[in-house]
C-alpha cells in the first residue's frame, strides 16, 4: 500500500524570500487560490509579525482558503505567536509553525544562547501555540548542521510538548543525499517519542540538490515536503514542488509513495507564479522549463515521432500541457472564451471577463493564434494589476541607424489626457524617459528583462521592470507583439505599483527571513 506525502508548499513565503520576489496581497491571494486547486495539504501564507502588510495578506489567505491547511511561520517569540494566531484564526485548517535554531554556529553567533536555553525557547513557544491550536509545527533550523543527540533532544521535546510536525531543515543547503537520508534514519531511530509526529524536510538548493535530498529525506522516511513552485526561494532557491511530484508519480514503481497534487495543474500554476514574482523560468527547468519537452535532435525527434515514451518518460498532459495545440482566434465567442478560463483555473466575475474578453479581441486582430499562455499574460495584466494612476492610450517611436531615437506618448493621468515627446539612445530608452518626465518620477530602473512568451515570429514578448524610488521596489510586467509596446506597458505598470505603494505603505512587501 502506498504511503502518503504531505505537500507542504511555502511559495508565499519562503519562495517570496526570493530577492526582487515580493507580491501584494492581491497577488498573494490569486496564487494562494492556485495553490489550492493544486492540491497542496498545507499553505504557508507568510510571515505575519514581519510587516503590517504581510499581516493583512496571511489573514485574508486564511479567511478565503477552505480546503487546505493555511500555516503563518513565527519565531519561538510569543508576541510572534500571538501575531500569527490572530492571522489565521480565521481558517478553516490553521496551522501555528515556530522555529529556533540549533546549531552551535548559529546559537554561538546569531542567538548567543546555550543548549538549555533553545530547548527551553522551544518548549514554551510550542506549548503557547498548542494553546490556540493542535496543529502546531516546530522547525529545528540549521537542523543539518546540528549535534545529531542535541536533534533528537530537541525533537522529543517538542513533541511532548504538543508538536504535531516536526521539521528538519537543510537550511543552507548544506547536506548531501546519502548523509541527509542517514540523519532522517538517525533522528527515526533516536527520538523517543517520534512516532506521536510526522516528521518534515525542508531543504534549500545552494548545491543543486534540494530535490535528491527532499527524495532521501522522504525515502528514509519522512511524510512531509517543504516545497515552492518552480523552486524559487532566497540564494539558490528551495525544493521544487514540480520536481518532487512528478518524481514521486514517474517513480512509484521505485518509491511506492502518492501525494495529493492535480499534476495537470502544475504547469498553470508555474506560470502564475512566474508572472505575479517576475522570476523567468529558465527553458531547460525540469518539468516546466520552456524546453522540458521540446524535441530538437533528429534522433530524438525521429524516436518521439514513433512512440513518444522513447524521450519522453511522462507525458505534457500530465503536467497541464496540452500536446494539441487547439487554440481560440478571433472568431472566437465569449462563451468560449468563458469556458477556456474555466479550464485552466480562474473564476472571474463578469466584470472582470468582459474586460478580458475585449483585450482578448484586441489581441486576436494582431495575432492568427492565441494560446493558453497569451490568456494567462492578458488575465496577469487585466486582473492582478493594482489601480492605475497612469494609463498608456498611445505611443508612436522613430528610430534606425540615421534617425535620433524618439518618442511620442499619450497618457491618461487620474483619467486626464497627458501628451509627451522626449529622446533616447534607443527606441525604449526614449520611451522611458518620455514617461518618467510626464509623470514625474524619479524611479530608478533596477531590472529590464524580454522573455518570448510564444513561439512564431508573431511571439507575444512578456518584458518585466523592477523600479526602486526611496526604498519602495516594484515589478512592472507588460506584454504585446510589439516589444516596445510591450516595454512601455511594462513601465507603466510599474509606476502604477510604486505609486500604489507610496499610498498604501502598510501593504508595502515585508522583507521577511533574509
Amino acid at each position: 500500500m502506498e504511503d502518503r506525502v504531505i505537500i507542504f508548499d511555502t511559495t508565499l513565503r519562503d519562495g517570496e524570500q526570493s530577492p526582487g520576489a515580493s507580491m501584494n496581497a492581491a497577488e498573494k491571494l490569486r496564487l494562494a487560490h492556485q495553490l489550492e486547486r493544486l492540491g497542496v495539504d498545507v499553505l504557508e501564507a507568510g510571515f505575519p509579525a514581519s510587516s503590517p502588510g504581510d499581516f493583512e495578506s496571511v489573514r485574508l489567505i486564511a479567511d478565503k482558503i477552505r480546503n487546505v491547511q493555511v500555516t503563518a511561520l513565527a519565531r519561538t517569540s510569543r508576541n510572534d505567536i500571538d501575531t500569527a494566531w490572530e492571522a489565521i484564526r480565521g481558517a478553516a485548517a490553521p496551522r501555528i509553525h515556530t522555529f529556533i535554531a540549533t546549531s552551535d554556529i548559529h546559537l554561538a553567533h546569531k542567538l548567543k544562547m546555550d543548549r538549555d536555553q533553545v530547548i527551553r525557547e522551544a518548549i514554551d513557544a510550542v506549548r503557547h501555540a498548542k494553546g490556540f491550536t493542535d496543529n502546531v509545527e516546530f522547525s529545528a533550523e540549521d537542523g543539518t548542521r546540528s549535534d545529531r543527540d542535541y536533534l533528537c533532544k530537541v525533537f522529543e521535546a517538542v513533541i511532548e510538548a504538543g508538536a504535531a510536525t516536526v521539521n528538519l531543515p537543510d537550511t543552507v543547503g548544506y547536506a548531501l543525499p546519502d548523509e541527509y537520508a542517514d540523519l532522517i534514519r538517525y533522528v527515526r531511530d533516536h527520538t523517543p517519542n517520534i512516532h506521536r509526529a510526522v516528521l518534515s524536510v525542508h531543504c534549500h538548493n545552494d548545491l543543486g540538490l534540494a530535490t535528491a535530498n527532499t527524495l532521501a529525506g522522504i525515502r528514509a522516511g519522512a511524510r512531509q515536503a517543504e516545497v515552492t513552485i518552480n523552486g524559487i526561494g532566497e540564494r539558490a532557491g528551495n525544493t521544487s514542488l514540480e520536481e518532487v511530484v512528478m518524481a514521486i508519480r514517474t517513480r512509484k514503481d521505485l518509491v511506492n509513495l502518492a501525494t495529493g497534487i492535480d499534476s495537470g495543474q502544475i504547469h498553470p500554476t508555474s506560470r502564475l507564479t512566474s508572472m505575479i514574482t517576475g522570476i523567468v523560468v529558465q527553458p531547460n527547468k525540469a518539468i516546466v522549463g520552456a524546453n522540458a519537452f521540446a524535441h530538437e535532435a533528429g534522433i530524438h525527434q525521429d524516436g518521439v515521432l514513433k512512440n513518444p515514451m522513447t524521450y519522453e518518460i511522462m507525458a505534457p498532459e500530465t503536467v497541464g500541457l496540452a500536446r494539441n495545440r487547439l487554440v481560440l482566434g478571433k472568431h472566437s465567442g465569449r462563451h468560449a472564451f468563458r469556458d477556456k478560463l474555466s479550464q485552466m483555473g480562474y473564476d472571474l466575475s463578469s466584470e472582470e471577463l468582459d474586460r478580458l474578453f475585449a483585450r482578448f479581441k484586441e489581441l486576436s486582430d494582431k495575432r492568427k493564434e492565441i494560446l493558453e499562455e497569451d490568456i494567462e499574460v492578458l488575465v496577469a495584466e487585466e486582473i492582478l494589476r493594482v489601480p492605475d494612476q497612469y494609463e498608456l492610450t498611445y505611443l508612436n517611436v522613430v528610430s534606425g541607424t540615421v534617425e535620433v531615437p524618439t518618442a511620442t506618448v499619450k497618457l491618461l493621468i487620474d483619467g486626464k489626457e497627458v501628451k509627451g515627446a522626449g529622446f533616447g539612445v534607443g527606441p525604449i530608452d526614449a520611451t522611458f524617459n518620455t514617461i518618467a518626465k510626464m509623470t514625474g518620477s524619479r524611479s530608478r530602473l533596477m531590472r529590464f528583462s524580454v522573455n518570448a512568451i510564444t513561439g512564431g515570429m508573431d511571439a507575444q514578448g512578456e518584458v518585466m521592470v523592477r523600479l526602486q524610488e526611496n526604498g519602495l521596489v516594484a515589478l512592472g510586467k507588460g506584454a504585446d507583439p510589439d516589444i516596445i509596446t510591450a516595454s512601455a506597458k511594462a513601465y507603466v505598470n510599474g509606476l502604477n505599483r510604486l505609486e500604489y505603494l507610496k499610498q498604501n505603505p502598510r501593504l508595502s512587501p515585508s522583507e521577511g527571513l533574509r
